[in-house]
């Protein structure tokens, strides 16, 4: 046999793995979605109850589009089942890169994985249960009088999407900064002393990912700005150690 067929043989083993790690996370994306299809309506009905709840008596949300009705719970239910796989989809990233990985660092990434997870979460679970709440009561009470207030439910979801993105996001900056301490991209000190900078761009990071009310932009920057100050604590007990001294 050949040096090059010796060469071709692990790589096409290693794309074969990835394949069958790519069709294992879709399917079970398309599992959990079959399981979850007949409940759209009622899943619809509880990302949507933030906003319901502050509807005046006489308004409710509305559908303009003729498939609306179908189309858009349908949508929230193949996104969720998206959220709801990720813990499965990262363990076959995690199976796939693992052999290349040395003791060491599977003892590190395997936390950074489980945190990722349970930060995209937590990030999500922040916007729905106090970001919403709070944006929806304020534009909901600012309106014109005379004008009734009569959401369209696919702009609804594109909106709560956009902002469930927003916040699972930047709530993984602590993961981003342990990264690049760990890989010694970053000296966490460095970045400590960057904080007015920081700040700043928390807000401006803010208004380009939310939509352009101040409330929600500073609903999401301070959260990201103490994030930020997670990822440095975190980072400076993982950085290597000769940056310690």
């Amino acid at each position: 046999m050949t040096n090059e067929n010796l060469v071709s043989q692990p790589f096409m083993e290693h794309l074969i793995e990835f394949r069958n790690r790519v069709l294992r996370a879709v399917a079970s994306v398309a599992v959990i979605f079959i399981g979850l299809i007949s409940f759209s309506n009622e899943l619809y009905l509880y990302v949507s109850e933030p906003l319901r709840k502050y509807l005046p008596e006489s308004s409710s949300m509305i559908a303009t589009d003729v498939a609306s009705p179908f189309l858009t719970p349908f949508k929230l239910t193949l996104v969720l089942s998206m959220f709801a796989a990720m813990p499965y989809i990262l363990f076959q990233i995690w199976a796939f890169v693992a052999p290349g990985l040395y003791q060491r660092e599977k003892r590190i990434v395997i936390p950074l994985f489980c945190s990722s997870v349970l930060l995209f979460y937590a990030g999500m679970a922040f916007a729905y249960y106090i970001v919403f709440p709070l944006v929806f009561m304020f534009f909901t009470s600012v309106g014109p009088e005379g004008v009734a207030i009569m959401t369209d439910i696919r702009s609804y979801l594109d909106f709560v999407l956009k902002l469930f993105f927003a916040f699972g996001i930047s709530f993984e900056i602590p993961i981003a900064v342990v990264i690049l301490s760990w890989m010694g991209v970053v000296n966490p000190d460095s970045l400590a002393q960057k904080r007015p900078y920081v700040f700043v761009l928390c807000f401006v990071l803010g208004m380009l990912l939310t939509p352009p009310d101040v409330l929600s932009q500073t609903l999401l920057a301070i959260p990201m700005w103490l994030l930020f100050e997670v990822g440095i604590f975190f980072g400076r007990l993982i950085r290597p150690k000769e940056e310690k001294h």
